[in-house]
């Protein structure tokens, strides 16, 4: 199994910019495709962006193209999520998970989750 700590989230003022990170442990995950969800209260968990095996694609809702960029360092066993001109709707609790399966973007796709850090922004 991959597990997975994400960190960096925190509160900003709309506008602003945050950097997440999903470190694994234990297996290496150079064999998985990286993505990132999020979930707002009262809302099902969405599909943000996601990173395929040896960075040869990556994908990204329609809300977030153009503000985020993800990005992997498999040297690092690391995923960033680079968040500029957030908004007030991109708040929610953030994860990242692994696939090794072809469809990256599903939510269902997706065998191991991290525990989520959460993302405030401010109007």
């Amino acid at each position: 199994q991959v597990q997975l700590v994400e960190s960096g989230g925190g509160l900003v003022q709309a506008g602003g910019s945050l950097r997440l990170s999903c470190a694994a442990s234990g297996r290496i995950f150079t064999s998985y495709a990286v993505g990132w969800f999020r979930q707002a209260p009262g809302k099902e968990r969405e599909f943000v962006a996601v990173v395929t095996r040896n960075s040869r694609n990556s994908y990204y809702a329609d809300s977030v193209k153009g503000r985020f960029t993800i990005s992997r360092d498999d040297a690092k066993n690391t995923v960033y999520l680079q968040m500029n001109s957030l908004k007030p709707e991109d708040t929610a609790v953030y994860y990242c998970a692994t696939t090794g399966q072809w469809a990256v973007t599903a939510t269902t796709s997706y065998n191991y989750w991290g525990q989520g850090t959460q993302v405030t922004v401010s109007s």
